[in-house]
């Protein structure tokens, strides 16, 4: 096994995950930076990240990070991190292709002594049970043995600028005690927050998923909760404000739910529980309640202009926002497009406005075409999504103006003063 003072890592896969990783051990040791994009790794090398995760400076400060799309780059390496995404697909059921092509790919290089170490959210057991196999049939090489494994999950926050890769806990693991404490220690020479060293693999994968399952339910909870006030005409926000005056009383507000680990991590964990014969009630209930959010606020919506006597079928809706999060231009499960999809299922014109999004990324993932700018008077509805922090710049008025005379304003995401908009969740 590998020592500390001679690791040639690589970073395989340079998302939002894998480039700011990549960055800060760049900055400190040799470090090859891999993407099956070559569009993406010629962006990197010109000092450009789409992600904005990462800025020119950032980049031309990790002297010792190279880019390529060539597996054959990654044969001098002997310490591989995976940060590939771990999507779910149309069923909800965790889609592992990503990670299985990238354990492919190393297993291609890998070599006696060398270490794997994964950080993409699986459910426990994943990386032995799954990515362990691949490594062992591709390379000929037998786990525990010739090659070893370890576990560390990502806590990225995209958009976030306080929150950074080493200012955030780590927790790692590894395969045998002795890799544990090599991979604890190789991640301790970036991350000054400190580490946590997990007592097995296992224990990793499932602190992971639990994480955002948390999370999950509790935005869960509260988005119940505001379609309990709004039928008895109750403000949601003055109701979560008086009793956020009590020192234990979490600071969840309700919201659309998507993203890349909020709004998927539970599948993964309920579809284990699945397979070992448990099935998890509250978690999946959670998830149904989430994932009909956008329905909800579409029916809020309908009502509300049909109060106001105007005529859905052919009005014009404007969509203010399409990430999946405020200040970020990631389109990861994003759930807004399930209010444009409902919207659609109405007859209703809609135009998105979003100006942190690339509108190519939107048409090839979404099939929606966003907008510009929206153009002054022209809509009948108005329906702020994300808190972009240019959307609450324009304020109340310049919202406003947006909408035709007699129009509806919805504020999603409490952007706007409590009397300023006609809805809010």
């Amino acid at each position: 096994m590998h020592t500390l003072s001679d690791i040639n890592l690589a970073i395989i896969g340079l998302g939002y995950v894998g480039l700011p990783l990549a960055v800060e051990f760049g900055r400190k040791q040799h470090v090859t930076g891999f993407d099956i994009h070559a569009e993406r790794i010629a962006e990197l090398q010109a000092g450009r990240d789409r992600t904005l995760e990462v800025d020119a400076r950032e980049l031309a400060a990790a002297e010792y990070l190279r880019f390529t799309a060539d597996p054959a780059d990654l044969a001098e390496c002997n310490v591989f991190i995976v940060t590939v995404p771990t999507p779910i697909d149309e069923h909800k059921r965790p889609d592992l292709t990503p990670l299985i092509r990238a354990s492919e790919t190393i297993g291609k290089v890998l070599k006696r002594g060398d270490i794997v170490i994964f950080e993409s959210t699986v459910y426990p057991g994943a990386t032995e049970e799954e990515c362990v196999p691949v490594l062992e049939r591709v390379s000929g090489l037998r786990f525990n043995h010739d090659f070893y494994a370890g576990y560390s999950p990502e806590r990225i926050n995209p958009g976030d600028k306080a929150h950074r890769v080493s200012t955030i806990k780590k927790v790692t693991s590894g395969s045998t005690p002795q890799v544990a404490d090599l991979v604890d220690a190789l991640y301790a020479r970036i991350i000054t927050a400190g580490t946590h060293k997990a007592p097995s693999i296992k224990v990793a994968e499932a602190a992971k998923v639990i994480e955002n399952t948390q999370r999950d339910l509790n935005i869960a909870l509260i988005n119940e909760l505001a379609i309990i006030f709004n039928k008895l005409g109750i403000d949601t926000e003055a109701v979560l404000e008086a009793a956020g005056t009590k020192w234990n009383f979490l600071p969840f507000r309700p919201g659309l739910v998507g993203g890349h680990c909020i709004g998927v991590d539970p599948y993964y964990l309920t579809h284990k529980a699945q397979a070992i014969g448990y099935h998890p009630e509250i978690i999946l209930a959670g998830r149904r309640l989430n994932d009909g959010m956008g329905a909800y606020v579409v029916s809020q919506l309908v009502k509300a202009m049909l109060k106001r006597r105007i005529q859905v079928e052919g009005a014009r809706v404007l969509v203010m926002g399409l990430a999946f999060k405020e200040n970020c231009p990631d389109l990861r499960n994003t759930r807004v497009v399930d209010i444009v999809r409902e919207l659609a299922d109405y007859n209703v014109r809609v135009d998105v406005f979003d100006p942190w999004v690339d509108a190519d990324e939107a048409r090839h993932e979404y099939d929606i075409t966003p907008i510009e700018l929206p153009t002054p008077g022209q809509y009948d509805a108005v329906l702020v999504a994300v808190a972009h922090d240019q959307f609450k710049a324009m304020s109340a008025q310049g919202i406003r103006a947006l909408g035709k005379p007699e129009h509806v304003l919805y504020d999603l995401k409490y952007v706007l003063p409590r009397q300023a908009a006609d809805l809010r969740l």
